[in-house]
């Protein structure tokens, strides 16, 4: 629980041990995301509580015990599991992954206990990596084709390396997906994707 973690006078959280007598620690925590069923159907979601075990989800599509899931969560990244329970307003997942992995959930979620109690603000809204093609066509109104090169990508956006800077707030094709430019920088800028990049196909090897 975050009261577990976050002492009264706000002092930083000790770290999220791996194994406890729940086996995971969990602590109350929303993140917007994605998952995907086994039938390739996707649906949005937000977590209730989650540990470097496991995870609670409020969504719409429950799907079935011990099905096979794919999620993507703001902050965490991209995880896979199995459904290990099914309740009124969602289902709990049981996270399939490495002790480095889940060593790294802990951390990230030791992380956001801090943050809040602490009131510091928050980071980038999706974790990003570097596509091994970064070559990019970028289409703007009007019909004009420029290439361009991506610096890293997320779920949510991506920034770009480009001779030109285009106005805030005017839209871009990235590849084939649209997004609009939110911020600038020497030698390039950020776009925010109008639509979220699917879970299943991001990965460092994504063409937009």
């Amino acid at each position: 629980m975050l009261e577990d973690l976050v002492r009264p006078e706000a002092k930083p959280a000790r770290g999220i041990r791996v194994t406890d007598k729940r086996r995971h620690q969990r602590v109350k925590v929303a993140l917007l995301g994605r998952y995907m069923l086994t039938d390739r159907r996707e649906f949005p979601c937000q977590t209730v509580d989650m540990s470097p075990g496991g995870v609670r989800l409020t969504c719409a599509e429950a799907g079935r015990i011990d099905e096979r899931v794919v999620l993507y969560l703001e902050q965490i990244g991209r995880l896979e599991g199995v459904i290990a329970r099914v309740v009124p307003e969602g289902f709990a997942v049981r996270l399939s992954s490495t002790s480095r992995k889940r060593e790294k959930i802990a951390s990230q979620l030791t992380w956001l206990a801090n943050r809040e109690s602490l009131g510091l603000p928050e980071g980038r809204t999706h974790e990003r990596l570097k596509p091994t093609v970064p070559g990019v066509t970028l289409r703007f109104d009007g019909g004009r084709e420029i290439p361009a090169l991506l610096i890293d990508v997320s779920m949510s956006g991506a920034a770009i390396k480009c001779g030109i800077a285009p106005a805030l707030g005017s839209i871009v094709v990235v590849g084939r997906t649209p997004g609009r430019v939110v911020r600038q920088f020497e030698g390039g800028f950020g776009v925010s994707f109008l639509l979220p990049i699917s879970a299943d196909l991001f990965h460092e090897g994504i063409r937009l």
